[in-house]
């Protein structure tokens, strides 16, 4: 694939001089940074104004997961806002219904009723708000290495750095360790230790809290910017078990893990749990047109039957998104994305990376599934020091700064959090797509082999 334009420097120098005089950007010190100025995109691949393709292996934000620029999903954006564009949420619109349907038809369980949202935070929003008014209590658990947004409760939520600044202290949340045997909190030497240990602490945490105030517990089925930390066997089982025992809302965020991404609909499948409320965004649609929800169950939805729920939005359920999210699910039904996500990270991904993980001495663990997995770098692996410090910025960072060009050089787009890369590309990627950013992986490791002892 080559850029479907033809290389035009004077065009990006326009595109980053607007972006500098009038864009705001997110977490970013506005005068620090210098954005790329992307010219287009299609499939795996992006390139900019110079003429640069890259592999993109972020997925955007790990949200393109049937790649950019799909025709049938495009075609189908372009129907709708030649039919319908926009209309109200309090209505009945056969788009939207149809949507919903069909994610009914693919969450597990009794998860059918759909809120819609703009994004992936307000769906975590409005998921604490059905929890505590089912419950009538007010705390939330969440863990810590975990991202649920940055509006107000899911920053709360959120347990590593970019809650800080937000954290008000009195949002009614209650931080918890959730596992992670690579670097273990509980000093385990084995996933069904650290399993048991994990939910040892979480159950001492709920009773010193007062089980009679906790209203839901919060996890990503699989955290994503956090590290795609798979949990062992046994853990989600036993939080929910935990939750029953006690009358708390189980809450599984998919935002990052749905639709595909972990070679099933819902990470949740790969566990055989069945929570009271899911969140989901991002691959739902594939990003084309801002789209989230909440999944809701039979129980909790029954407690809005006569009482109204006091939450929604001027674009829930927007007919673009809704569009876009039909055929998006269509599409990855019709060219079975979901099995060729499991396909690629079982016969490509999961071996090509474990394969580089033995020559590169800077990769000290290897974890993941599907399309969604992580290369966690270090100094030493004997002592299993980061290869960076936690929430490491300017020089203190500069070893991963290092690794991040290298790849770049090689035309791939890497996502880098802290002291890991992750391999995150569209779930339809093709075999060749994948060996070549793993090729260039290779070539970037051993920059970052470099800072280790």
């Amino acid at each position: 694939m080559t850029p479907h334009v033809e290389p035009d420097p004077q065009a990006g120098a326009a595109v980053k001089a607007a972006d500098r005089a009038h864009v705001f950007h997110s977490w970013s010190a506005q005068g620090l940074i210098d954005p790329l100025a992307v010219a287009g995109a299609e499939g795996s691949y992006f390139w900019d104004y110079d003429g640069n393709r890259y592999l993109d292996f972020t997925s955007g934000l790990v949200y393109t997961n049937i790649g950019y620029q799909h025709p049938r999903v495009v075609e189908a954006i372009q129907e709708q806002a030649g039919r319908l564009a926009t209309f109200a949420p309090a209505f009945a619109v056969d788009v939207r219904s149809e949507a919903a349907r069909l994610i009914a038809e693919r969450t597990p369980g009794d998860l059918d009723k759909i809120f819609f949202t703009n994004g992936g935070a307000e769906a975590v929003e409005n998921a604490v708000r059905m929890a505590r008014l089912h419950t009538g209590r007010a705390k939330v658990l969440s863990a810590y290495r975990s991202y649920h947004g940055a509006t107000s409760t899911a920053i709360n939520l959120t347990g590593d750095p970019r809650r800080w600044p937000s954290d008000t202290g009195s949002a009614g949340v209650v931080h918890f360790w959730a596992p992670f045997p690579y670097r273990s909190p509980f000093y385990s030497s084995t996933p069904a230790e650290e399993s048991e240990r994990a939910l040892q602490h979480l159950e001492d945490t709920i009773a010193f809290e007062g089980p009679q105030t906790v209203a839901a517990i919060v996890l990503e089925t699989i955290p994503g910017t956090a590290g795609i930390m798979t949990p062992p066997p046994g853990y989600l089982a036993g939080v929910r078990e935990i939750c029953d025992r006690y009358g708390i809302v189980f809450v599984l965020d998919e935002v990052m893990a749905g639709f595909g991404r972990t070679g099933a609909w819902f990470a949740a499948e790969h566990y055989g749990v069945v929570p009271d409320l899911m969140t989901f965004a991002k691959g739902v649609n594939s990003g084309y047109v801002p789209l989230g929800g909440v999944a809701i169950s039979a129980e909790i939805a029954a407690t809005f039957d006569k009482r109204p729920y006091p939450g929604g939005l001027t674009y829930s359920g927007h007919p673009l998104a809704c569009a876009a999210a039909v055929a998006t699910i269509r599409v990855m039904e019709d060219e079975k994305v979901v099995e060729h996500a499991a396909h690629i990270g079982e016969t490509v991904l999961g071996p090509g990376l474990r394969e580089l993980a033995e020559r590169h001495p800077s990769v000290g663990e290897v974890r993941g599934l599907g399309a969604f997995w992580a290369l966690d770098l270090v100094r030493d692996r004997e002592t299993r020091e980061p290869l960076v410090p936690y929430n490491a910025s300017g020089e203190a960072a500069a070893p991963m700064a290092a690794f991040g060009a290298a790849c770049k050089k090689n035309g791939l787009w890497p996502f880098i959090n802290m002291n890991r890369t992750h391999a995150v590309p569209a779930c339809n990627i093709t075999e060749a797509e994948a060996k070549e950013g793993l090729a260039a992986l290779d070539a970037a490791l051993t920059v970052a082999d470099e800072h280790t002892v």
